[in-house]
């Protein structure tokens, strides 16, 4: 931190995309300059193009060359690309992935050697970024290599619900081999454990969806629950977490239960993206939680459609760039709470 500012990183994500209109329309708000000081990893070129083309004449960036450089109320950038950077609104290029990769690259080291405090990625586009040097299926999984974790959970977030799930960016056809008990309970160990840290919820309650129709109907409509589900859901219990079901997909959340528990883990990606972007119109932010660092991301993608027509709505960025902030000040207040327990008494012996 400077002063009382968090350090932000921000990476640019696709530049064809709509990445910068967020961005900049986000960092317009000055509300944002008293929490925390913005730096952008990307080029100036390319963001002088995007406010060219959106006709943003009231917002500039503050050029810098390190995060040191940073200056406190103002919009930094670095440049992380080559200047001879071209910009094909609404197209996938292989220059956009590259250019995706090395902003990312640049935050991530700077994260590392401990410049910046947390991290906002602007969407990238998954299938032009991925490369010999780049073999992952997104940010999440990429970060959870670079910070060498046990296990992530991708938590997705937004004022009516958090939503993580077992498996994110795999095919369908593969997720029930990942539905084990040991896998489970670590997920509900991670998600336990940024509901307290993260989110500073002192008795979160957890709501775990069945894989099958209907949660197997008993074994009738597959066996991951009897087997899988339900052993990992009690083996939480006895860890002393509140956690419950397995509950049917549909029913949760067409009664509304959700509304009941402080998060839902589901075990694919649709199960979970689908009601949380079906039931909230804008807004919503995807976290990564388990990282040893705080990072969070629009719950949106490039959105080539509509790239550079000032049709992208901040209101998703905006809220990650806050959220980012919360989650890295709550973390720390946990930290301090946490690092000088009461030593527990035998009454029994008083």
């Amino acid at each position: 931190m400077k002063g009382d500012k968090i350090i932000l990183g921000i990476t640019h994500g696709d530049i064809n995309g709509i990445s910068y209109e967020v961005i900049m329309k986000s960092l317009a708000d000055n509300r944002i300059f008293d929490i925390c000081i913005p730096v952008v990893y990307g080029s100036p070129k390319v963001a002088a193009y995007h406010r060219k083309a959106l006709n943003l004449e009231n917002f500039s960036f503050n050029t810098i060359r390190t995060v040191e450089e940073a200056q406190a109320r103002k919009a930094n950038i670095i440049n992380c690309i080559d200047d001879a950077a071209r910009v094909e609104l609404g197209k996938s290029t292989a220059f956009a992935g590259e250019s995706s990769l090395q902003a990312l690259e640049a935050a991530v080291q700077d994260l590392s050697d401990g410049k910046l405090d947390a991290l906002v990625t602007a969407p990238l586009t998954k299938s032009n970024v991925k490369t010999d040097q780049f073999n992952f299926t997104g940010h999440t999984e990429y970060l959870e290599n670079q910070f060498k974790c046990d296990g992530i959970l991708m938590l997705m977030v937004n004022e009516l619900m958090r939503i993580g799930v077992v498996t994110s960016h795999i095919p369908l056809a593969k997720v029930p081999e990942y539905i084990t008990r040991d896998t489970l309970l670590n997920k509900l160990k991670i998600l336990n454990k940024s509901l307290l840290a993260d989110f500073v919820i002192r008795k979160p309650r957890i709501a775990v969806l069945g894989l099958n129709p209907h949660a197997g109907e008993k074994g009738l409509l597959g066996d991951e629950e009897e087997k899988e589900i339900i052993p990992a859901i009690l083996q939480a219990q006895e860890e002393n977490m509140m956690v419950f079901g397995p509950y049917p997909a549909d029913g949760f959340f067409g009664a509304g239960t959700y509304k009941q528990f402080d998060a839902v883990l589901a075990m694919y990606h649709d199960q979970g993206l689908v009601p949380f972007k079906a039931l909230t119109t804008e807004g919503g932010v995807n976290y990564t939680a388990g990282l040893p660092i705080v990072r969070t991301s629009p719950a949106h993608g490039s959105a080539y459609e509509i790239a550079g027509k000032n049709e992208a709505s901040p209101d998703s960025f905006r809220m990650a760039i806050y959220m980012a902030c919360d989650i890295y000040q709550n973390r720390q207040r946990y930290k301090e709470m946490s690092a000088n327990p009461l030593k527990s008494v035998d009454v029994s012996d008083t």
